[in-house]
């Protein structure tokens, strides 16, 4: 950690103002083509798990409560045939795209960025018909703005127990919204001052309906932070770096060369890493040992003797429930998650993580013969697993879960296969083809509204 005196000279850094310079100027010609593909595929992967999650009962919730609080308005909610006031839109279609825990992950923001970002700007845009363009530009200032806010508090800001999807997550929200308000870079950074006092989210919360409610809450707390600053609403204009402001309160790191410096890759969003196991992503890289030796060598899991897991010493307080009784429990078990790559239960099928497969005896004993070996200054990604079986043989295989792919067009394929699993069955073969083709034609759509709509169930 650095010094008290190392940190008062960054805090004389005005990074506030300058994220939200940057975030305000980003133009359509500062775009790479490749960029568009991934806002695309982001977009994608987005609609997919907001299809399937609106079907969620803490989404029936949000819209009880919304529409008995006479919230009904104009707004589309994704994947359902009620709407809404946009506010409320932008909280429940927030909550639906992060309820299954199946949404994309940026390891610079240190949480899940798209989620915060999509939902206030299609209720905005579909409210003030904006182009597919302009969206673009939008998608792209608040995901940027989400990993270098993260970066600037990482990583003790997460280790003190805030949950940075909900917190982080405002401030990319805000960048979203006040890109496609057309605020100038003062306006922005007033509009940050906004999110950075509404900005919340706690850790403790995982494993239950809070933690899909920190997307939404940090989506319409950022719409809500930019339109109250178009419309003169005051605030600090240096809420990241101020005395007890956003990074003093909450952190105990004040990074501001790592905000402000060039990203992996030249844009965050080529960081971007998609989700293939519906559970937390600090599970997938376990998945994928379990799965590897499973496939190479072919034996019941009766045979496993013992199971030894080692991984980052975050892991302990994000993805440890040992005994999960419940579905949602089970997305936040390493060992649950473990037995069932290792007896060949689909991780990626959300009808695995229900009460009946967490409680089946075979998957207990598995969890049962496992230990976790935590590991400090080990990568957040990585994990190895050695698994003995009964005849003292000895499996070993590793798995970094924090490389994005390569093949760009690969990606596209699984995001693909993801999206026609998730979204045929609520909309049908034919609703299913009409969202895709909206996606597609992004770009050149005057009116994103077009978009919005075709998420809704008829």
């Amino acid at each position: 950690m650095a010094s008290p005196q190392s940190l008062d000279t960054s805090r004389s850094t005005p990074v506030t103002a300058e994220i939200a310079r940057r975030a305000a100027n980003l133009d359509w010609r500062d775009l790479p083509d490749d960029l568009i593909e991934r806002t695309k595929q982001c977009l994608l992967d987005w609609f997919a798990v907001t299809v399937a999650g609106a079907q969620e009962e803490l989404t029936d919730i949000l819209i009880g409560e919304a529409l008995e609080d006479g919230a009904a308005g104009p707004a589309t909610l994704v994947g359902r045939s009620e709407k809404v006031l946009p506010s409320a839109a932008t909280l429940i279609n927030g909550a639906a795209s992060h309820a299954l825990d199946y949404d994309d992950v940026n390891f610079s923001m240190g949480g899940h960025p798209t989620v915060t970002v999509v939902p206030a700007l299609l209720a905005l845009g579909e409210q003030r018909r904006a182009s597919g363009r302009l969206f673009i530009e939008s998608f792209v200032a608040g995901y940027e703005t989400s990993g270098r806010v993260g970066r600037l508090v990482s990583p003790s800001h997460y280790q003190k127990g805030f949950h940075v999807t909900g917190t982080v997550g405002s401030f990319s929200a805000t960048a979203a919204a006040g890109r496609m308000l057309g605020l100038d870079d003062k306006q922005l950074a007033v509009a940050f001052g906004i999110a950075a006092t509404q900005a919340a989210g706690l850790k403790a919360n995982f494993g239950t309906m809070c933690k899909p409610l920190h997307a939404g809450t940090a989506s319409e707390h950022g719409l809500r932070a930019a339109r109250l600053a178009a419309r003169g609403f005051t605030a600090r204009g240096d809420s990241l770096e101020c005395d007890q402001g956003f990074a003093a309160s909450q952190s105990d790191h004040f990074a501001a060369a790592a905000a402000l410096g060039e990203p992996p890759a030249g844009w965050h969003l080529r960081n971007n890493l998609f989700k293939y196991h519906a559970a937390c992503y600090l599970t997938h890289a376990p998945i994928e040992c379990a799965k590897e030796i499973r496939l190479k060598n072919n034996f019941p899991p009766e045979r496993v003797k013992k199971i030894l897991l080692r991984i980052d010493s975050g892991s302990d307080k994000v993805c440890n429930i040992p005994h999960p009784t419940t579905g949602l429990e089970a997305k936040f078990s390493l060992r649950q998650t473990v037995a069932m790559a290792l007896t060949g239960v689909d991780t990626a099928n959300l009808a695995s993580y229900d009460d009946a497969v967490t409680q089946d005896p075979r998957i207990k004993a598995l969890r049962d013969k496992m230990a976790i070996d935590f590991k400090s200054d080990w990568a957040h990604s990585l994990a190895e697993m050695a698994i003995q079986l009964d005849d003292g043989t000895t499996i070993e295989a590793s798995h970094d879960s924090g490389i994005p792919w390569a093949d760009l067009a690969g990606q596209r394929r699984a995001i693909e296969a993801k999206y026609d699993s998730l979204v045929t069955p609520v909309l049908g073969a034919a609703g299913a083809k009409r969202l895709r083709d909206a996606i597609e034609r992004i770009d050149d759509l005057a009116d994103v509204g077009e978009l919005a709509r075709a998420s809704a169930k008829s």
